[in-house]
């Protein structure tokens, strides 16, 4: 591509035809410029690509300006400011000619944070275009670079945010799960516009009960961005996510007349049936102090609203996903359960659970005290 890299007349141009309040960046460009002072020059660019109404300009700052200096950028800067103009191209098949262009410049060692960061913007317009493939395959190489460097946290962010959209769009809950929030842990949840945030929430609480093997809503349930929700028409899916926290089958019941706002989720049904009732059987145990947590079938068919016969079937599920430990006695109808999934926990549970504290104290107090009255006599005996 031909371009023009007639830096002074570029600038000298934009200082009289640029918006008003970008004007002056010009002028103090051409200064730093002519200075050769890159590292300030970069912090000044920075600052520009920041402005609101810089869009338009972003394409021709690149190519007229910042080409002619890119060798001297820190190459982690360089892709970030890459990945701001590639967002101002007409359609994705440019942006990633573009940044696959930018990829080439930073493939060295002692770039390589650079060089993942726009190998996962890259994949990032691949995605939008359908190409899975190709985005999976930029996915895997990029895992392996992060496994051996220290990398920076917006390169991470770069890398979780594409790989939580290709498994959205692959409809693997549980992945898209983990991955939507490593992306979040990256930075600070203002830097997302309100509609993102609501749109990451939603789909966050929708994988968190359609993945089968998410059975701990924990992180999810602690993380500001559900807050993003309410006051929203899906408000009722994060009701639904505390609903399933404490297998509150009732509460459940009666929020899935909602489920028609979502057709996933009554698509799947039958599935969310089985789950709130799996954890129904989680807080049915929790609820119960150790010593106590013998169940009869009939106790966990009260808990669970399942007939008793199914009660077996549920409770092999539970032990197979490792929800519970524990073993059935079938001829006596009894599963005795030693062990529960550590969960997250509302106010309620932990004021369950500091009530069950109590109680363990008061025990072990009244049996000190027993112990303590009974020693002069079993003195007396051994004497």
């Amino acid at each position: 591509m031909e371009v023009d890299l007639d830096v002074p007349a570029y600038l000298a141009d934009q200082r009289t035809s640029a918006p008003e309040n970008l004007r002056p960046y010009f002028g103090r460009f051409e200064d730093l410029y002519e200075r050769k002072l890159w590292h300030q020059l970069t912090m000044e660019l920075e600052r520009f690509v920041g402005e609101a109404n810089a869009g338009p300009l972003l394409i021709p700052l690149f190519e007229r300006f910042v080409m002619d200096w890119e060798k001297q950028m820190d190459p982690l800067k360089l892709v970030q400011v890459a990945v701001a103009v590639a967002q101002r191209y007409p359609n994705a098949n440019d942006a990633i000619q573009f940044l696959t262009a930018v990829a080439e410049k930073v493939d060295r060692n002692e770039a390589r944070q650079a060089h993942v960061q726009a190998v996962m913007e890259t994949a990032h317009y691949r995605l939008l275009l359908g190409d899975l493939d190709q985005c999976k395959e930029a996915m895997d190489r990029c895992e392996t670079v992060l496994e051996g460097f220290g990398v920076q946290t917006s390169v991470h962010a770069s890398f979780y945010r594409v790989c939580s959209d290709y498994y959205k769009a692959k409809a693997d809950y549980p992945r898209f799960y983990k991955h939507a929030l490593l992306f979040l842990a990256c930075f600070d949840l203002n830097e997302l516009q309100l509609d993102v945030r609501q749109e990451r929430a939603h789909d966050l609480a929708i994988s968190a009960l359609l993945g089968d093997t998410i059975y701990n809503f924990g992180d999810l349930l602690s993380h500001p961005i559900l807050d993003s929700l309410t006051d929203t028409p899906h408000a009722w899916l994060r009701d639904l996510l505390f609903t399933f926290n404490v297998g509150d089958i009732g509460r459940f019941e009666t929020l899935t007349v909602n489920f028609v706002k979502q057709p996933l989720l009554q698509a799947n049904m039958p599935f969310l049936r089985q789950k709130i009732c799996l954890m129904a059987l989680i807080e049915a145990v929790f609820k119960r102090p150790p010593h106590a947590r013998r169940l009869a079938f009939s106790d966990v068919a009260a808990e669970t609203r399942l007939p008793t016969e199914e009660v077996e079937h549920l409770t092999m599920k539970a032990l197979s996903l490792a929800l519970i430990r524990g073993h059935i006695d079938q001829v006596t109808g009894v599963v005795e359960i030693d062990w529960v999934q550590p969960r997250y926990l509302d106010r309620q549970q932990i004021d369950a659970m500091r009530n069950q504290l109590d109680d363990w104290q008061r025990t072990v107090e009244h049996t000190a005290a027993l112990v303590e009255g009974s020693a002069p006599e079993l003195f007396a005996r051994q004497s």
